[in-house]
């Protein structure tokens, strides 16, 4: 009688390489509204944010992998009373450290903590370079003057100021002047980035998209700018993929660099996965930094192996990595096929059809806020 031998258990894929970033959404909790923001619409309550042990052995765990760059984030992550320790534990692991701000409550006493904790760099976001419109559009009166004197604060403390704009519609035609504003406060760094389509963003496309004349003008001024402030300051610059003929490579590809943490816990390959159907994402509550890196919710898509047509022959497929899952989710109702932003996707159409809204009048903004009806 022959023995019958179980057939060979699948082969193990190899450990990825450890992620270079960490990005920590401390919290949801926002004092600003903006309309784009990348957060869910269903925003995670104070009562479900992780407690500070957590996310202290999750940075602990962080410097053991060898990540080399951790950005916390949010909503607001000063509105988290242990953001100092969280930077100090980061920094004695010798994890590089950023802040991601809207600014308005960094004051001299938030400054000097962060500074004694060893935090390297901060990024200070703005909604417009016209201080009318800034407060309009983040729901907070007064809040550019308090920007402004937080990017005081900021060169004050020696740090690098890196300055955020987000462009949209309705303040595109500005961007000549967002710039001038970054070199007359010595930022070494600017970030024009067109609005993202995710989370409220999305829920507000129609009121955000530029048309295609307003990308093309601030395209414009931007390599003009980067042409004559050429080794003084770097201007980095994120364009909206309704307008493109190809895809960006989303956070360097789907959990190929970065793990991003939701202020509940969620391990995610980014920040928007949470609107993906399907996944079960770890939570570091439950297992580790290293475990989550290597879960199947972050192997589906990582590489190419999942690639459909005509992604899997591309000759870009390992430099935009298929684009983005979420916008394919978003657009086509399936995460798995070409990101529609590819004019070689059959359903590319659909992102002319969606840029069309840019010459209708935009509606009015619905507002990130809780509780506010998303349907």
């Amino acid at each position: 009688m022959s023995k019958i031998f179980p057939p060979p258990a699948p082969p193990v894929p190899p450990p990825h390489p450890p992620p270079m970033g960490l990005i920590a959404e401390l919290t949801h909790r926002c004092p600003l509204q903006c309309p784009y923001c990348s957060n869910p619409l269903a925003l995670d309550p104070v009562a479900s944010e992780l407690p500070s042990e957590v996310w202290l052995r999750v940075i602990d765990e962080a410097a053991a992998m060898g990540v080399l760059q951790i950005h916390f984030t949010g909503g607001e992550p000063l509105a988290r009373r242990d953001l100092a320790g969280l930077v100090y534990r980061a920094a004695k692991g010798g994890i590089y450290t950023n802040i991601i701000t809207s600014g308005v409550t960094l004051d001299d006493r938030a400054m000097a903590a962060l500074k004694d904790a060893g935090i390297d760099h901060i990024q200070l976001s703005f909604q417009d370079i016209d201080p009318t419109e800034n407060d309009r559009i983040g729901g907070y009166k007064g809040a550019f003057a308090k920007k402004r004197a937080a990017a005081d604060r900021i060169r004050g403390a020696g740090l690098p100021l890196t300055l955020n704009f987000v462009i949209q519609r309705h303040n595109a035609g500005r961007v000549a002047e967002m710039l001038a504003f970054a070199e007359l406060l010595q930022a070494e760094r600017v970030e024009i980035a067109h609005v993202q389509y995710y989370g409220w963003g999305l829920k507000n496309r129609a009121a955000l998209l530029p048309t295609r004349a307003q990308l093309e003008d601030s395209t414009n001024v931007v390599e003009a700018a980067r042409e004559r402030l050429r080794g003084k300051m770097v201007i980095d610059y994120v364009v909206p993929d309704y307008h493109a003929a190809r895809p960006k490579s989303c956070m360097g590809g789907w959990a190929q660099r970065f793990i991003n943490i939701s202020p509940a816990g969620k391990a995610l390959p980014c920040h928007a996965a949470e609107s993906l159907p399907g996944f079960d994402f770890p939570n570091v509550r439950d297992v580790s930094l290293a475990q989550v890196w290597e879960s199947e919710a972050f192997r589906r898509y990582r590489g190419t192996g999942w690639m459909p047509e005509p992604c899997r022959s591309c000759d870009r497929r390992e430099l935009d990595w298929g684009g983005c899952r979420c916008q394919a989710f978003a657009i086509l109702g399936d995460a798995g096929l070409t990101d529609p932003a590819c004019e070689l996707s059959p359903q590319h159409y659909l992102m002319a059809e969606a840029a069309a809204e840019s010459a209708a009048p935009a509606p009015a903004f619905v507002y990130r806020r809780l509780g506010v009806l998303v349907s």
